[in-house]
């Protein structure tokens, strides 16, 4: 395959000849194809179609009000309108949500998120979030059968291990691990080795991110850059993941997380899911709640303009008014989805949040 580095057109970051988008800003790297436009605030919100509608269009033009047409642009102003996917939410209960949104500079939205969660709130839910490779061939197909096929087993299982507070964390662990495993087969199910080639790119990839929340037991599993943090009230947040990236590698030999972060290879990830991966057992990591606080689950998107914790945690006080507690999470995701593409909407964005707000201990014996 040829890899001969060029340079992006819009941003002048090095990229290989083989990848169809630009990792740093989102441009499409094809000469004759300009970096698509905005999408509309106003863009469709339903529940995400199924895989073989990802490129369905909305019915009515965003920008005037006329009927899109066959072709996918507005018969009567001429803008593209907007597919299905480019900006969607879910919300399976009132304390947990997720906003995916395309961003500014990205043609087509490649992140998916995937929920699950009982009524009760601080009870029982599953997040997880894919980002789909730009580089890599259906990424964004890949990113959402990963997404469901992990939420299909951690929402379907709901084993407790031996009743005692150890066994449940590796019941949780294990299901992960599980989980995990079947994002990698869906992604697997959807990579066609067939288009993979010089002219067209590298297999399908995604990274990988899970939350589960077990009453005051939080665990998560990780594979590539998308995060998991957790925002008390009051107190210090904390990022619960840490990324397979040449950024992190970077930021352990010693870097400043704020040089690594923007550097030319920033972003440039060392494990994924895919076919051509070295590795995808997930990184876990489990704390049990013990005050109120925003479990954040998001892809770089959004940490791409507030990495750290502290900051973060901030920065949910300031897009909340001021009242974290009172926020609703449908609310809050869509505010900071709002936030990362008024600083420039590079990057397609995911933010899925939870709230923790009465804490309901496990129902388990502590063992002896």
């Amino acid at each position: 395959m040829d890899d001969a580095v060029t340079e992006c057109p819009s941003c002048h970051v090095a990229v290989a000849s083989s990848e169809q988008f630009c990792e740093a800003c989102g441009a499409e790297l094809s000469p004759t194809v300009a970096v698509a436009e905005a999408v509309p605030s106003e863009a469709s919100s339903q529940a995400i179609p199924a895989p073989q509608d990802l490129g369905v269009t909305a019915a009515i033009c965003q920008t005037c009000g006329g009927e899109v047409i066959s072709d996918g642009y507005c018969g009567t102003c001429g803008a593209r309108a907007p597919t299905l996917r480019d900006h969607f939410t879910e919300q399976p209960a009132a304390w947990v949500a997720a906003v995916c949104d395309r961003g500014i500079r990205h043609p087509r939205n490649e992140d998916a998120v995937a929920l699950a969660a009982d009524d009760e709130p601080g009870s029982r839910a599953v997040i997880v979030v894919c980002d789909g490779v730009s580089s890599s061939i259906d990424s964004d197909v890949a990113s959402l059968a990963a997404a469901r096929a992990a939420r299909d087993v951690l929402g379907s299982s709901r084993s407790q291990g031996m009743g005692t507070a150890s066994s449940l964390v590796a019941a949780v662990i294990a299901r992960l691990e599980a989980a995990t495993d079947a994002a990698s087969e869906a992604v697997l199910g959807v990579t066609h080795l067939a288009k993979v080639g010089a002219a067209t790119g590298n297999p399908a990839s995604c990274t990988f991110v899970a939350a589960v929340v077990e009453r005051d037991l939080l665990v998560v599993g990780s594979v590539g850059d998308s995060r998991v943090y957790w925002l008390p009230d009051a107190g210090t947040a904390v990022a619960l993941t840490v990324d397979d990236s040449f950024a992190q590698e970077q930021i352990a030999s010693g870097v400043p997380r704020a040089e690594a972060e923007t550097g030319p290879q920033s972003h440039a990830i060392t494990r994924w899911l895919g076919v051509d991966t070295p590795n995808h057992s997930p990184t876990t990591a489990t704390m049990t709640l013990a005050e109120p606080g925003w479990i954040l689950v998001c892809s770089d998107g959004l940490w791409n303009y507030c990495s750290e914790a502290q900051d973060l945690a901030t920065l949910v006080q300031k897009t909340s008014g001021g009242s974290p507690a009172a926020a609703e999470p449908l609310t809050l995701a869509g505010a900071l989805v709002d936030w990362a593409n008024a600083q420039g909407g590079q990057d397609n964005i995911s933010v899925a949040l939870a709230r923790i707000q009465s804490l309901a201990p496990r129902s388990t014996r502590e063992e002896a």
